[in-house]
């Protein structure tokens, strides 16, 4: 949507219509916001806690059941885990973007809302930030979160190539090709 767009449907009265109250409702409206996007950053943090928990337990206990045992005892435990571990981080990466799309909405929002403020606070510390353009400056902290849920699915991937049977596989194979 674009900035006009936005502030077209965001100022459904001008303030000469509302009356004496309009800055007044203004400031508590836009109070609100931003403190409504502060609690999703908190939800966000708590589910990237929530997730990361939940992997690093799940890693490590694979990890402690391939050192602990042999392969051929756990490894439908091992694929299985790993592919619902893979499957639970795909997910996790899906709600970051999404919470992603969230944040970034919001924010549209509250520079709308600051145009008409005595300051703009959100969108000029964006510009010292350089809109998260320039890692130099800034890099954002999604780009990196995004990141963490596909690190897991690699691990995962890893402990499927392990957790696979090959030596089953080449022996059939080798069955099957030398009769």
């Amino acid at each position: 949507m674009k900035p006009e767009d936005i502030e077209k449907k965001l100022f459904v009265s001008d303030s000469a219509k509302y009356g004496d109250k309009y800055i007044e409702h203004l400031l508590e409206q836009y109070k609100i916001y931003v403190n409504s996007s502060e609690k999703i950053s908190d939800r966000r943090q708590k589910t990237n806690e929530f997730f990361l928990g939940l992997n690093s337990a799940l890693v490590a206990l694979l990890g402690f059941v391939l050192t602990k045992t042999f392969i051929t005892e756990t490894t439908a435990i091992v694929l299985l885990s790993s592919i619902a571990g893979a499957i639970i981080c795909y997910l996790w990466y899906r709600m970051i973007s999404s919470y992603k799309g969230l944040n970034g909405g919001k924010l549209k929002v509250i520079h709308a809302i600051e145009a008409r403020l005595p300051l703009a606070l959100y969108d000029t510390e964006w510009d010292v930030l350089a809109r998260g353009e320039d890692k130099q400056v800034y890099w954002p902290f999604t780009h990196i979160e995004l990141l963490v849920p596909w690190i897991f699915i690699s691990i995962y991937l890893i402990l499927i190539l392990v957790g696979i049977p090959w030596h089953r596989i080449f022996c059939c194979l080798h069955c099957l090709l030398c009769h």
